[in-house]
């Protein structure tokens, strides 16, 4: 039996993929919103040493002490704000992406790249403000939290919009804008290229566009986790940028309001801040779901917002590669199952809204 890629891919109505994707991809947000606060926590835990090391461990602190609703949950409803319309914009634009370039006879891997691209930078819009919000209130944990003080302390997602507006500036919603950008745009087109590539194989194997429910695991599981840990060091600058506090200017250029306040004289960009003098530079062990056997001094210093290079540059001199990947354990179980979950639901609903929404074959194929 040949097997003919045009049949495997299908084309459900953009309709169908845009519904789809935004159920899918809000229920697998939601379902793995725990490991994304262990995540945000090991990334931008301002204390010396960390609190949180490995996996397992940060866990079950943050639940033992904080809960689930406020502790492991912090950040669930801008999480979700942004989620469903940000996956919606992401797979109507994907879709109509990469059927145009197939459809002009573009190489597949570079079209589901490119479409990835293109349908991340479409929903950026929707999904940074409200990536914002959650980073802070999911390090944050709960108003006046006893156990972990990250600089933050608003009473809820209203209360954090407003006093960030008040205090920073609308702009500040949109804070490592393009750290964000950095770290998406790459994932998402790595993680659609890796999934079309699994699903093919898959197809080919089953010799049928039912691939059964183990592969449509497995396929997402595997182009979500395999584009985590390759743009873990990107998600680490990003993270750091939308989490920091900012009493002390980055190496170089600051921001704008932090160049009113510290009217010293312009900064050498290769010497740290002067006044006041700074302890010898320290480094943070790097945080995952195994051993270390990096264990450099602990402690992080502020990023350049200006330049995602100058950050990674950073972070290596300080803190090595083991920075570079601090929080991957959890990125990867984070990205794999989420990825998983999302891609299976996609494929799940599509099938269900053939069923209740039936088409004419014309329309399926606009």
């Amino acid at each position: 039996m040949t097997f003919d890629k045009g049949d495997a891919e299908g084309r459900p109505p953009y309709i169908h993929t845009m519904l789809a994707g935004g159920l899918g991809g809000t229920t697998g947000d939601m379902l793995m919103h725990s490991l994304d606060t262990v995540k945000t926590r090991q990334q931008g835990d301002p204390h010396i040493p960390p609190k949180y090391t490995s996996l397992a461990s940060s866990y079950y602190t943050i639940w033992r002490q904080e809960g689930v609703t406020r502790g492991l949950y912090g950040g669930w409803l801008p999480a979700m704000m942004g989620s469903f319309p940000g996956t919606v914009l992401f797979f109507g634009t994907y879709e109509w992406s990469k059927r145009h370039m197939l459809d002009y006879g573009i190489q597949p891997h570079i079209s589901y790249l490119t479409a990835g691209f293109i349908g991340d930078f479409a929903a950026s819009i929707v999904y940074v403000p409200s990536e914002v919000l959650k980073t802070r209130l999911q390090l944050q944990g709960r108003y006046n939290n006893p156990y972990f003080k990250s600089g933050y302390n608003y009473r809820g997602t209203w209360d954090a919009v407003k006093t960030i507006i008040r205090t920073e500036g609308f702009s500040e919603l949109f804070s490592g804008y393009k750290a964000t950008l950095y770290r998406d745009l790459p994932f998402s087109a790595l993680q659609f290229m890796f999934y079309e590539q699994f699903q093919s194989w898959a197809r080919e194997y089953k010799k049928s566009r039912d691939i059964g429910v183990r592969l449509e695991l497995l396929t997402g599981a595997a182009g979500g986790g395999l584009a985590g840990v390759m743009t873990c060091p990107l998600d680490v600058v990003k993270t750091r940028l939308q989490t920091q506090i900012d009493p002390i200017p980055a190496l170089s250029k600051t921001k704008d309001r932090l160049v009113t306040e510290t009217m010293s004289g312009p900064k050498d960009p290769s010497k740290q801040p002067q006044p006041p003098p700074p302890p010898k530079q320290q480094k943070r062990p790097i945080s995952t779901s195994s051993p270390s056997t990096h264990t450099p001094r602990p402690g992080a210093i502020p990023l350049d917002e200006d330049s995602i290079l100058k950050g990674l540059r950073l972070i290596y001199k300080t803190e090595g590669v083991g920075g570079w990947f601090r929080g991957v354990g959890p990125r990867f179980v984070w990205t794999s199952i989420q990825s998983g979950c999302m891609l299976f639901l996609y494929q799940t609903i599509l099938r269900k809204l053939e069923v209740w929404l039936p088409v004419e074959r014309s329309d399926m194929s606009a």
